[in-house]
């Protein structure tokens, strides 16, 4: 069986510098906040190009903490809005209502499957204050020409970059592209963590020092906590296991883009359509999707022959019970990508072999 992600064969080939590094912590005595996240994010800010990084417990508190910087800072108000792509990972959606403001779901692109710059403007009122670029599936969003709409009416980009670490476009990596940028590094992330873990990163000096503090309780000094904050922190294992993987990172993101380009370069089924590859860089392929209006026979196809793949969503956030708010709506694009985006193993992990099993029963498969 060719997994769809093997977490167990992708982490031994970091050996033996993992074990080494948790062994490191474990000795150290010192778990929370320490020299270990210091040097993480350290790294990281400047892996990205930007100035500032701050651990988080999750890619869900970065978005969020982002967003309730904002408030205490002046920027945003109770009820203000975010523009935000329909079809992403609800997670995304959630980060702004949990900051306590209103998400506009826009469509996205067939073409990329990110948000479609040409319909945000149309969503822009008085209470929008930011927009939130989803880079999907790994693929950069249109930043150039979301860029031009927020100078033109003044607002904020957030980048929800949980599954594009190392992503390029015009020569700057996610996490320095808008004015602030939330990370996850869940386990099966091209830099995952052994557990939870996330990361903001900016350039806005006030806004990574409210944040930080908002993530430690409201805290920049211990017992004096200025804001209503909360508990999100990286520990210091985690960071210690990221600060490895982080080394490897652009070369398993090659690794990554190689496979993508033999699975498009291979299938050659027309029942299937291929993810557009138009500038390499822009894309780390932490999700390589395909789409096909029989979804679930072409899955059941691919594994009896023995490839295991995932849908990335199988409902779309508008139609879930927790966001009541939106089930009248209708996002057809959204849709569509929902009811026929299928995932084929992509990782740095997979072998020659293993993608030209994959190849072989994608182009097998009769719809």
């Amino acid at each position: 069986m060719i997994k769809y992600c093997d977490l167990k064969k992708i982490t031994e080939t970091y050996e033996p510098q993992l074990s080494e590094a948790i062994s490191r912590v474990v000795q150290s005595g010192w778990y929370i906040l320490g020299n270990e996240v210091k040097a993480f994010e350290q790294e990281f800010a400047q892996y990205c190009g930007c100035r500032y990084c701050i651990g988080t417990g999750n890619g869900l508190d970065a978005l969020t903490i982002i967003m309730l910087a904002y408030k205490e800072i002046g920027i945003m108000e109770e009820g203000d809005e975010v523009i935000v792509p329909a079809n992403t990972y609800i997670a995304s959606i959630l980060s702004i209502i949990q900051a306590g403001l209103k998400p506009v779901l826009c469509e996205p692109s067939w073409k990329s499957s990110n948000i479609d710059p040409e319909k945000i403007e149309e969503l822009i009122t008085p209470r929008t204050k930011a927009i939130m670029a989803v880079h999907l599936y790994g693929r950069c969003a249109d930043i150039p020409q979301i860029e031009k709409i927020a100078r033109k009416h003044s607002l904020k980009i957030i980048e929800d970059s949980a599954q594009a670490h190392g992503a390029m476009i015009d020569g700057r990596r996610t996490g320095n592209l808008g004015d602030a940028s939330g990370f996850s590094f869940y386990p099966g992330k091209n830099l995952g963590a052994l557990g939870d873990g996330g990361a903001i990163t900016t350039n806005d000096k006030e806004l990574a020092e409210t944040a930080r503090a908002i993530a430690n309780y409201g805290s920049q000094k211990k017992y004096v906590n200025i804001y209503k904050g909360v508990n999100s922190r990286l520990d210091e294992m985690q960071a210690a296991v990221l600060s490895v993987k982080l080394q490897r990172l652009d070369a398993d993101n090659e690794r990554r883009r190689e496979i993508a380009e033999k699975y498009n370069a291979g299938i050659k089924n027309p029942s299937i359509t291929l993810p557009l590859i138009d500038n390499r860089e822009e894309h780390v392929f932490h999700i390589y999707p395909i789409f096909c209006a029989e979804r679930e026979k072409l899955q059941q196809h691919l594994l009896k022959n023995g490839i295991e793949t995932l849908i990335h969503y199988p409902i779309p956030p508008h139609k879930q019970e927790a966001l009541k708010e939106f089930n009248n709506h209708e996002y057809p694009i959204t849709e569509r990508i929902h009811h026929e985006e299928l995932s084929l193993p992509c990782h740095q992990a997979m072998s020659d072999c293993e993608v030209e099993k994959v190849i072989e029963a994608a182009n097998s498969f009769k719809a």
